[in-house]
């Protein structure tokens, strides 16, 4: 099986060309665990199959590090997008990748043939904590979850939720360099209030432009950045007042520039793309 590793701002993953390579669905959980080992395998973040689609020019097919399914990845999603136009398989400068049932659009910027940067509308954030899914304690629940209290392992935290096709609970506080997420980070993620389990965003706000993020990301842990995450992190921010709608998010492994268009409720997120190796592996080694 043939394989490239590609990164977006540290957030790597391991793709494979489903237009080629013929894995049957019941093995590529137990594929992706494997290879997603950075001891015993190719080692990422996890993994993406960059299938055919009728419905967009490509599918993206993304599975976390532990094998299991994730609707959307925004540095993912900017990697296919080199991938597809790189390997000649979708030759277009603006164009559509679905992930799990939702299509995204993509403008690609291309230097002597390369793509350098990709800007990707991410969509219309969702608000309503029934389709995030968070579970509201109060009666009625509130529309949204903004600035709301969290106690995780018996500290009070406050959280405001967003998802950007996947769920995000976002947490301002300070010290965000020195927290240990291997510690914390698991309390969230399994949170009783997250019905499906969350992504967790740590931010620290540098000023109305500038705002610096770590995050644990469900089924992998922490990773050096999350695109996702970044345009959530964007989206409360607004809502809490805290900066403007353009934000450019410093993460462990790198920047990504960030607008959220309120009046047409879009969110657009820019940044680079970058091919790592590519080689191959016997896939029944894997399996």
């Amino acid at each position: 099986m043939k394989f490239t590793k590609m990164e977006g701002c540290g957030n790597d993953y391991i793709y494979i060309n489903g237009f080629a390579e013929r894995i049957p669905q019941e093995k590529k959980p137990a594929l992706v665990r494997r290879i997603s080992d950075r001891h015993f395998g190719i080692g990422g973040d996890g993994a993406i199959f960059i299938n055919p689609s009728q419905e967009a020019d490509c599918e993206m097919e993304m599975y976390n590090a532990d094998g299991s399914r994730a609707e959307m990845c925004g540095n993912g999603i900017r990697c296919v997008a080199k991938f597809v136009y790189e390997k000649g398989l979708v030759r277009k400068e603006h164009l559509t990748v679905i992930s799990a049932g939702k299509i995204k659009y993509l403008d690609l910027s291309v230097e002597n043939g390369e793509v350098v940067r990709v800007r990707v509308n991410m969509g219309s954030p969702v608000l309503a904590p029934e389709l995030i899914p968070v579970v509201m304690e109060e009666i009625p629940a509130p529309d949204r979850v903004v600035n709301e209290p969290l106690v995780v392992d018996g500290r009070e935290y406050r959280m405001t939720c967003v998802s950007m096709g996947n769920p995000h609970a976002v947490i301002y506080t300070d010290g965000v360099e020195k927290l240990d997420l291997e510690k914390i980070g698991p309390g969230f993620e399994s949170h009783p209030r997250f019905p499906r389990h969350t992504n967790t965003e740590f931010v620290e706000v540098k000023d109305r432009s500038h705002v610096f993020m770590r995050v644990w990301e469900r089924g992998t842990g922490e990773t050096l950045a999350c695109g996702t995450g970044a345009c959530a992190v964007t989206v409360a921010s607004v809502l809490n007042g805290l900066t403007d709608e353009r934000v450019t998010v410093k993460l462990l492994g790198g920047e990504l520039q960030i607008e959220w268009d309120r009046k047409a409720n879009l969110v657009y997120m820019t940044g680079p793309a970058v091919t790592v190796f590519e080689g191959e592996i016997e896939e029944e080694a894997y399996v």
